[in-house]
């Protein structure tokens, strides 16, 4: 018998994968390792638990490699049920987890003087840390709704600890509306899933859309109503309008590096479930969500636009808000593809979203590793970053192009194909009015882009103490890999832009 196989309840033997799920159980051990050195290192050496997490997402990414190449593997398979699995590593799975711990790896290295500096109990910092990006790197290659439903919360429940750890009262405020807007929509998405599993008797995504196909015209009304609600519960993850109502305050709240991650690494969790029970499981009905999906892409697209900006430079965390209605507004372009893929009744479109979803990650997370840079010195009012120029150069110059890749301008060439990709597929499925909603949000984004911009290469006030902006080397180091990123997708875009015409599944 092969020592790595368990017997299922039915009595067939099912080999596991561990070089398929090496991945996020990289990621898990570390998590639980640096917990456990916590309790033995002396004050003086915990440091070493930071460096200790990046070195434990380094080894999740590089468990990776053996799953570039070659065809999609599965694990936790049932094998009398036409072979549908709970696990599957395709091109799709790998592509949001290079994003997840690449994501959560930037975070840790902007978090390393910010949890000596805000004096965060470091031991509980990088455990949630960790512990929150295992169930990112878990979920993408989920293909059943207990297990979708399991790594969300992973994911999340971290996340609601992280914020509440800033010392002082915003971040007891900002968590606790992140948690209750997060388990709203858990009880919402678990009431949709309970009634998708009582119309079709399945959880596995593949089961399900084939259940919903033969599905007695009794159950169909409880089948459409489970799908509905599931999707409510995913669009909160993803803070879709109208079900964004906390993620400004949660992200002006907690520390900027968990601020950034979340606006990565969260999002592209909750994207992530939500393109898997979208195009695998509620495919039979995708005319119907691609129709929903579409109206959220719009409303939310122009929601975070317009509030961003109205956000007034001399207004305390200023800086922080508008990245975070920014986010809003991006994740409105990341649900377009997804219309569209619902529309055209294929998964192909959806290499739209995972294109623009990597870019994305890469100068979003280095906007806020600049915020963070800035925060140290001056503050976080977007009036601290006018005259940067003159303080950082190179912290300037590379807020700069992170500003103009999110805004789609030269030389922030990655970003403007990024825009080019999500518009075409919005176009190739006839959707031409979401199309001209998304170039008249192009517009309106570029006015606050291109103000702040402004800001970082204005002279100084008046009578304004002009003070050498210091960047510690791990925010160095932060920032170098993001910007060097978005510069090497911007003179070769082809390394994202490839997936848009592969095969995800």
């Amino acid at each position: 018998m092969n020592p790595l196989a368990v017997a299922d309840p039915g009595g067939l033997i099912q080999s596991v994968d561990w070089v398929a799920v090496a991945p996020p159980l990289v990621a898990a051990l570390a998590a639980l390792a640096v917990l456990v050195a916590d309790l033995f290192l002396p004050a003086r050496q915990k440091r070493v638990l930071g460096w200790a997490s990046a070195a434990g997402l380094l080894l999740a990414l590089l468990s990776m490699l053996p799953l570039v190449r070659g065809d999609a593997r599965s694990t936790f398979c049932l094998k009398a049920a036409g072979g549908a699995c709970s696990y599957t590593a395709d091109h799709f799975a790998l592509a949001f987890q290079l994003l997840a711990l690449g994501g959560a790896l930037i975070a840790v290295l902007l978090s390393l003087h910010t949890v000596d500096e805000e004096r965060l109990p470091g031991g509980e910092y990088w455990f949630l840390l960790l512990s929150s990006a295992s169930g990112a790197v878990l979920l993408p290659a989920s293909r059943d709704l207990a297990t979708l439903i399991i790594a969300l919360e992973v994911a999340s429940l971290p996340a609601f600890a992280l914020v509440a750890l800033r010392r002082d009262g915003r971040g007891a405020e900002g968590a606790l509306k992140f948690f209750l807007s997060s388990v709203t929509a858990t009880a919402v998405m678990l009431l949709g899933v309970g009634f998708v599993y009582a119309a079709t008797g399945s959880i596995h995504l593949v089961a399900i859309a084939d259940g919903l196909t033969h599905v007695p015209g009794q159950l169909k009304p409880l089948a459409e109503a489970g799908a509905v609600l599931t999707l409510v519960g995913f669009a909160f993850k993803v803070a879709a309008v109208p079900f964004h109502f906390w993620l400004p305050d949660t992200y002006t709240a907690a520390p900027i590096p968990v601020a950034g991650y979340l606006s990565v690494v969260g999002k592209a969790a909750g994207l992530a479930g939500l393109a898997l029970v979208t195009t695998i499981a509620f495919h039979p009905y995708g005319h119907t969500w691609g129709l929903v999906l579409a109206v959220l892409a719009a409303l939310t697209m122009t929601a975070g636009n317009v509030a961003a900006v109205r956000q007034r430079g001399d207004t305390p965390f200023s800086a922080v808000r508008l990245l975070a209605w920014s986010s809003v507004g991006q994740a409105g372009y990341l649900l377009v593809p997804l219309a569209a893929a619902g529309y055209q009744g294929s998964p192909q479109p959806l290499g739209a979203t995972v294109a623009y979803a990597l870019i994305y990650g890469v100068v979003n997370l280095g906007a806020f590793g600049v915020a963070a840079v800035v925060a140290r010195t001056a503050g976080t009012r977007l009036d601290d970053h006018r005259g940067l120029f003159a303080r950082g150069r190179w912290s300037a110059l590379a807020m700069a192009f992170f500003l103009l890749c999110l805004a789609g301008l030269p030389p922030g060439v990655i970003g403007l194909f990024g825009k080019v990709v999500v518009f075409r597929a919005a176009v190739d499925a006839k959707l031409g009015w979401l199309a001209v909603v998304m170039a008249v949000n192009v517009v309106i984004a570029l006015y606050y882009y291109l103000l702040w911009t402004a800001r970082l290469f204005a002279p100084a006030e008046a009578g304004a103490e002009v003070r050498a902006v210091r960047t510690p080397g791990p925010l160095a180091a932060a920032l170098a890999l993001t910007a060097g990123g978005a510069v090497v997708l911007s003179v070769a875009p082809q390394l994202v832009l490839q997936v848009v015409g592969g095969s995800l599944f």
